[in-house]
């Protein structure tokens, strides 16, 4: 064989070895791989509560509890129409609420309205009987302002 012959069988072999590697280590990377992981898929649920804001969750939690049937039916169509792209933007808890009383859905959440007195937060209900206690006690003791 001639020197050429021989270089060239050499690069062969050199190719071979690092084709070899290859193909070991791509069968390496596939055994790490979990074979029988089935790809979950988000169940309606879940892929709407992914898209909800502020408050989103306390009245779809609110709606389930209240219209279990009802609320099933709404967010199986919500998860749809988010899947399709037709919703892209994130649904917080006044347009789910507007959303479930348009469709005659009467969600009902717990509200409570609170002011700042003297740097405290105190219950607009409180706040309004502290000032009739303070007119009553005024009107009792015969002042008047």
């Amino acid at each position: 064989m001639t020197e050429e012959d021989r270089e060239l069988e050499l690069l062969k072999a050199k190719r071979l070895l690092e084709m070899k590697k290859n193909i070991s280590q791509r069968q390496r990377s596939e055994e790490s791989k979990p074979k029988d992981s089935p790809v979950k898929t988000p169940s309606p649920r879940e892929i709407v509560v992914k898209q909800l804001g502020y408050r989103g969750l306390e009245v779809l939690e609110e709606a389930e509890a209240q219209f279990p049937e009802e609320t099933r039916i709404v967010i199986a169509k919500l998860a749809e129409l988010i899947q399709a792209g037709e919703i892209a933007e994130i649904i917080d808890g006044g347009k789910l609420l507007t959303l479930f009383r348009s469709l005659g859905i009467r969600v009902r959440v717990q509200t409570s309205i609170n002011i700042e007195q003297d740097g405290k937060l105190v219950s607009w209900s409180d706040k309004l009987k502290g000032t009739r206690n303070a007119e009553s006690q005024e009107t009792h003791t015969g002042e008047n302002p």
